[in-house]
């Protein structure tokens, strides 16, 4: 079998498994954040942006698959920004792409050289970093929103991490306006998908995928099962784990949390920077 037999081989099961296999998982749930938090408007331009890690890939499939169903008009570009990464990892993401039919645009930045001397949270300095410059190239590029692959863990990982670490309720949205790019927006359309549920997709067509590739552990492809790698996010993850052994509900029960905020029930609250307290109408 030839090399592009074997890359249409490829994209054809992935893309099967997608209609059949994982349709309920992964294309419903995906459609259905699309309709309720009406994140695809006629004629938009989306940059899906794609990091190489399996939610991003993923996300560019589903896309793929939505845009076949012609029910809203909408343009696509793949967008893959190189922020540094060693030649290893950027084959990997070129790889992948064409073996499953992703055409991606890719253009390269500094940015894992500017935050190698930063000592304190460097890993927060690249994500603002990356999204600014995904920002900007999606405007050069002529789109209006960029969409990124956070899904239903990344959530309620981000509403338990706010509680426990920050003393504070809220969410990761579903969709936000850019501040610093005027008619930019963020879409996040992985919002109900379950991350097991992308790992069985990733598993079944036997993909690999990067998992993080900054300097600071370019030398690794994966969260080590030991924890080695482990951050606030992965002991969040854990313990929602952990929970979920006496609770099965605890996931969904997080998520609904800021679905059902009860404002008589809360001492004070911010809307667009200004603070409120039960006191003002009490």
């Amino acid at each position: 079998m030839s090399e592009l037999e074997d890359n249409i081989s490829r994209q054809e099961r992935a893309e099967a498994s997608i209609q059949k296999k994982f349709h309920k998982e992964l294309f419903s749930r995906f459609a259905k954040a699309c309709k309720s938090y009406e994140l695809i408007q006629e004629g938009d331009k989306i940059a899906v942006c794609i990091s190489g890690g399996k939610d991003s890939m993923l996300m560019a499939k589903l896309f793929q698959e939505l845009q076949k169903h012609r029910q809203v008009q909408f343009d696509l570009v793949f967008l893959v920004m190189d922020p540094g990464y060693n030649i290893e990892n950027r084959r990997l993401i070129e790889k992948n792409a064409a073996e499953l039919g992703i055409p991606i645009t890719i253009y390269e930045s500094d940015i894992f050289d500017a935050v190698d001397t930063i000592d304190r949270n460097p890993c927060y300095l690249c994500a603002r970093m990356r999204r600014g410059h995904l920002y900007s190239k999606a405007g050069e590029l002529g789109c209006n929103k960029i969409a990124l692959g956070h899904h239903y863990d990344d959530v309620i990982e981000t509403i338990l991490m706010g509680m426990l670490h920050s003393g504070q309720i809220q969410t990761m949205m579903p969709k936000l306006h850019s501040t610093n790019f005027p008619g930019m927006e963020l879409i996040r359309p992985m919002y109900l998908i379950r991350e097991e549920d992308i790992c069985k997709w990733r598993d079944y067509n036997e993909l690999h995928f990067l998992q993080c590739a900054c300097h600071f552990t370019e030398t690794c492809s994966t969260v080590n099962e030991d924890g080695s790698s482990a951050s606030k996010r992965l002991e969040t993850k854990q313990l929602i784990a952990k929970m979920k052994e006496t609770n099965p509900y605890v996931d969904s029960n997080i998520f609904r949390s800021v679905e059902n905020v009860c404002l008589d029930t809360v001492i004070t609250y911010k809307k667009k920077g200004v603070r409120y307290n039960f006191l003002d109408e009490y």
